[in-house]
């Protein structure tokens, strides 16, 4: 079978991710992106690779990502050999504390149907949980543990993936990809700043500014950008072992003493300023979760883009023309989903049966044009 060139617009995690799939399958690979590789939403992120601890319950999206969280280890092993980057990959497990009843009904549930799964994930009483967790709160009464929900280091991750996919021979280029270039009836490429950059397929992993691509058949409405505001601590030493979440936000410590709290969930437009009220609300949520935080030194802020879709499910798999394929909306889980993404997109492009069913993601699920 004969192999199409494959061009991908972004180079963020998910762009790169599937570069690296694609050149190791033999295609040829050119990855389009405006400024630097994983310059936007891919090094905004925390890195958490959380899908029990994220999770409304089971069905097709809770087997995507665990299916994806699965791959991490190797994947970590492969980059590391491949580039010399170690990706911080780390199995710290998760305590999501709850701080009044209602909270606790929601982690004993979450914790039911886990268990009944066959996942790991154990609800603890607010000392148990401080016998994992010395610094976490005294006013946390319960906290649910997922043992198997990790991180990584994300700005490294998206280092390592642009690296391996260049090392095995995708091109990188910049530029401003106007839109999807249709001739025939198929995707032939696409306008790079005015020029008609040619290929026999065309990939969209373009994030937030997925539907601003012309020619892909989706709403700009339909995947928007949800800013998240995010804060970096610095601890002499680490605070804590595990992640530490509540409904409120989360803290995920670095083994070096810098901890990332966040993060606000703002339609905002594409606007990316850091605001005081955002900043306050993650600080509060810090002290709260963990009070020991409260003499950490402030080093760093931030915002970034997730990609979000109505109904919070990303958008994988064919496209409306032939030859054109779509990676994007995967808002808080791309970190997490890059593994089984580029490994998905890379069966598509090979003409295999996807080995997970992509119906539940399809482009044209969203039959009424989502709210501003």
């Amino acid at each position: 079978m004969s192999l199409p060139d494959v061009i991908i617009v972004g180079g963020g995690v998910m762009g790169c991710g599937i570069a690296l799939r694609l050149r190791q399958a033999g295609m040829k690979v050119t990855v389009l992106e405006r400024s630097i590789p994983g310059a936007e939403a891919s090094s905004a992120a925390a890195g958490i690779l959380a899908p029990q601890m994220e999770s409304d319950g089971p069905g097709p999206f809770l087997e995507l990502c665990l299916r994806s969280r699965a791959l991490y280890g190797a994947l970590a092993a492969e980059l590391r050999e491949l580039t010399g980057v170690d990706i911080a990959y780390l199995p710290c497990g998760v305590l999501k504390a709850g701080f009044n009843e209602a909270e606790i009904h929601h982690l004993e549930a979450t914790v039911a149907w886990q268990k009944a799964l066959g996942l790991r994930a154990d609800l603890l009483d607010g000392k148990q949980a401080r016998e994992f967790e010395p610094k976490l709160s005294p006013h946390a009464l319960a906290a649910a543990h997922f043992p198997d929900d990790h991180q990584v280091d994300n700005r490294l991750l998206v280092r390592a993936l642009s690296m391996a996919a260049a090392r095995v021979g995708a091109t990188f280029r910049s530029g401003y990809v106007r839109g999807v270039i249709e001739q025939n009836g198929r995707a032939a490429g696409v306008d790079l700043d005015g020029d008609l950059l040619s290929a026999g397929a065309v990939i969209v992993a373009a994030g937030s500014w997925s539907g601003l691509v012309h020619g892909t058949a989706l709403d700009p409405h339909v995947v928007r950008p949800a800013r998240g505001q995010m804060i970096e601590l610095q601890t002499r030493l680490p605070v804590t072992t595990h992640i530490l979440t509540s409904e409120k936000g989360y803290l995920v410590p670095r083994t070096d003493g810098r901890l990332i709290a966040g993060s606000t969930m703002e339609f905002a437009g594409f606007d990316k300023q850091v605001t005081a009220e955002g900043l306050a609300r993650i600080l509060a949520m810090a002290q709260e979760l963990c009070p020991a935080l409260a003499t950490a030194s402030v080093t760093s802020t931030w915002a970034g883009f997730r990609p979000y879709t109505e109904d919070k499910l990303p958008i994988l798999g064919p496209g409306p023309l032939p030859g054109l394929f779509l990676a994007t909306g995967h808002f808080r889980n791309g970190i997490l989903l890059a593994p089984i993404t580029a490994k998905l997109l890379t069966q598509c492009l090979l003409g295999e049966r996807p080995s997970l069913d992509l119906s539940h993601f399809r482009y044209d699920r969203f039959s009424v044009r989502a709210p501003m």
